[in-house]
């Protein structure tokens, strides 16, 4: 069995509390309240530019040609859904800049820049390709749902295949140069420990 399927298996309990979490089933059925959701958009966009310095490790540490165009690919992922966020912020007057992290984020985005900085390519793909397979997971569960007009947007990004194929870019590099250790099977678990968390900090609107 391939690494990033073994993982993704191995971790499936965390995926299914995530995806039965009050803020995912609100996402779905329109009962999240939008103050949550303009924190979370708020806090993502931060989140989501430290990933976006992590693949840019990622790409400085890789060995091969195809490694530059992977991860460059990837941060062009980045740089679509920050844009999806701008355009939330635009519609729902959310402020971008100068965003004040808050303990679920900072705690995600060390967790990410620390790993990416000690220089192990494999682990820090191991610690970024949960949040990656996570939203692609939701996206796809929610869209079999009577999704609500309100979020559908954010289902229908996360469902569609392109974004399944940016998962399963990041799952391929995943195998590719990372072997089976304990560091990747924890950097794994503790970054779907982290999502949770992340969702979890929203779910008040703060």
């Amino acid at each position: 069995m391939a690494l990033a399927l073994s993982l993704w298996e191995a971790n499936a309990d965390w995926a299914r509390k995530i995806l039965a979490h009050p803020f995912v089933r609100g996402l779905g059925d329109g009962s999240l309240p939008v103050d949550s959701f303009k924190g979370y958009v708020a806090q993502d966009a931060y989140f989501l530019e430290a990933f976006a310095r992590a693949y840019a490790f990622c790409l400085a540490h890789g060995r091969t040609r195809r490694d530059v165009y992977d991860f460059a690919g990837l941060i062009g992922g980045v740089l679509d859904e920050l844009r999806l966020h701008a355009g939330y912020a635009e519609r729902w007057n959310v402020e971008l800049a100068n965003v004040v992290p808050l303990a679920a984020t900072r705690a995600y985005v060390d967790f990410l820049l620390e790993t990416a900085r000690a220089g192990d390519l494999g682990a820090t793909i191991a610690a970024m390709t949960p949040c990656m397979r996570l939203y692609a997971f939701l996206g796809q569960n929610l869209a079999r749902t009577d999704v609500a007009r309100l979020y559908d947007e954010w289902v229908k990004t996360y469902a569609d295949p392109g974004f399944e194929a940016l998962a399963t870019r990041l799952e391929g590099l995943l195998d590719l140069h990372a072997v089976d250790c304990e560091a990747v099977r924890a950097n794994y678990r503790r970054a779907l420990e982290l999502e949770y968390g992340f969702f979890d900090a929203h779910l008040g609107g703060t």
